[in-house]
């Protein structure tokens, strides 16, 4: 098979994958009100579940296991994990039945099946410069997934019930494991990679230790640590806070269908500016716009409209983060440990995810308002915008690392 039609293969079941897995997930919001009801337990409890969700499935040992075993293998066994727990979690009758397999049995069934292994797969195969054209390619499969899959879920939930819902969902997810047959076997890299000709015994290890001490690197940690903060919490918790104000229930759906259908353009233009423009400029601008975005969300009277305007002007800032942020990655570190230090910054992501949708559910228990927490993102917002603005995008170099020799040796 040729190299351009392998990389379109993997371009496009990958992007099926992410349709499928994180469609699923992003649609998790839905199921607050009818679970915590049927269960008879407070938005705390569902919200850690979905907190130990998002960062179960960020475990950076994901990343090792695909650079291990290969892509195809791991995510095959994830769409089992993950329709498997879904089921198990349509089953259950108390919080630790939510804390285990909708927090962790799921969690463990996207971790292995969806963006950890799915950009990595993808990072290999794509020309360095459409790379991140091709990041975007797979985000906007995110957002097609969540226009899709958030509708059918309320559709489930309403015809179904909670439990029911579940139960179809994790039948429809196990065709990620047929969609992962046309992943990589194996990790390869390219061999005009600038890190492999300058060092072609560059180990893992030495790529994480430059990591780990590289300023760049660690300020894109902070920065995709406030988009997860950002996405989850808003995903999350947005119908049960539209609800709450007294937007109806198919205006909250909608609003969160917005923000899959807008984030497919969002995604495809700064996927495509971060090929030709400096990535962490784009960033910087992305989390501004999103703290102004928020701010007059909060000033403006709410309503079903301005609801569904939320959706969409948030959702054309949701993931266009994920691109340049592993496109960045990619550029300073190259390809050949990609999915691994992708798997790392992810987790980040997912940190900060826990935080917002734990957070969310505290803060409305104790006060019964959202207040906080969005005074919380706009705050952080701000400080994303600024973290980015020093980050080199110049391509690391082990060799000045390395100790150098004494004079006269």
């Amino acid at each position: 098979m040729s190299q351009k039609y392998r990389f379109l293969l993997v371009l496009g079941c990958s992007s099926l994958m992410i349709l499928l897995s994180m469609g699923m997930r992003q649609g998790m919001g839905l199921f607050l009100e009818p679970i915590t009801s049927a269960l008879g337990v407070d938005r705390e409890t569902f919200s850690l579940a979905i907190a130990w969700q998002n960062l179960i499935l960020a475990l950076p040992l994901f990343g090792v296991l695909a650079d291990v075993m290969g892509f195809r293998r791991v995510a095959l066994l994830g769409g089992v994990v993950y329709g498997g727990g879904l089921w198990l979690a349509s089953q259950s009758e108390t919080a630790w039945g939510l804390y285990i397999n909708l927090g962790g049995i799921v969690g463990v069934g996207i971790g292995l099946s969806g963006m950890i292994v799915v950009m990595g797969a993808v990072g290999q195969v794509a020309p360095p410069e459409r790379r991140s054209t091709a990041f975007g390619i797979v985000t906007v499969a995110f957002s097609i997934g969540m226009f899709t899959m958030i509708p059918l879920l309320q559709f489930w939930i309403e015809k179904y019930g909670w439990s029911g819902a579940l139960e179809v969902a994790g039948g429809v997810v196990l065709a990620i494991s047929l969609l992962a047959l046309g992943l990589p076997d194996k990790t390869s890299y390219e061999k005009n990679n600038s890190q492999s000709k300058s060092d072609p015994e560059l180990s893992l290890g030495k790529t994480l230790n430059g990591a780990r001490t590289h300023s760049g690197y660690l300020l894109l940690n902070l920065g995709f640590f406030v988009c997860g903060f950002h996405v989850a919490f808003i995903g999350t918790h947005l119908p049960a806070f539209l609800q709450g104000e007294g937007v109806s229930a198919s205006a909250a759906s909608w609003a969160l269908a917005m923000i899959g259908l807008f984030n497919i353009f969002g995604s495809l233009v700064f996927g495509r500016l971060g090929d030709s423009l400096s990535k962490k400029s784009l960033l910087s601008l992305l989390y501004a716009l999103r703290t102004v975005v928020i701010s007059l969300f909060l000033a403006i009277p709410l309503s079903d409209l301005t609801a569904i305007a939320f959706g969409a002007a948030i959702g054309f800032l949701w993931l266009a983060t994920v691109p340049l942020t592993s496109g960045i990655v990619a550029q300073v570190f190259g390809t050949r440990y990609l999915t691994t230090l992708w798997a790392i910054v992810f987790f980040s992501h997912q940190l900060g995810a826990f935080l917002g949708v734990w957070l969310g559910g505290r803060v409305y228990d104790s006060t019964g308002s959202y207040t906080t927490v969005w005074l919380a993102a706009i705050a952080l917002g701000l400080i994303a915008a600024v973290v980015h603005l020093p980050i080199r995008e110049q391509p690391w170099q082990p060799s000045l690392t390395a100790p150098q020799p004494a004079a006269g040796d």
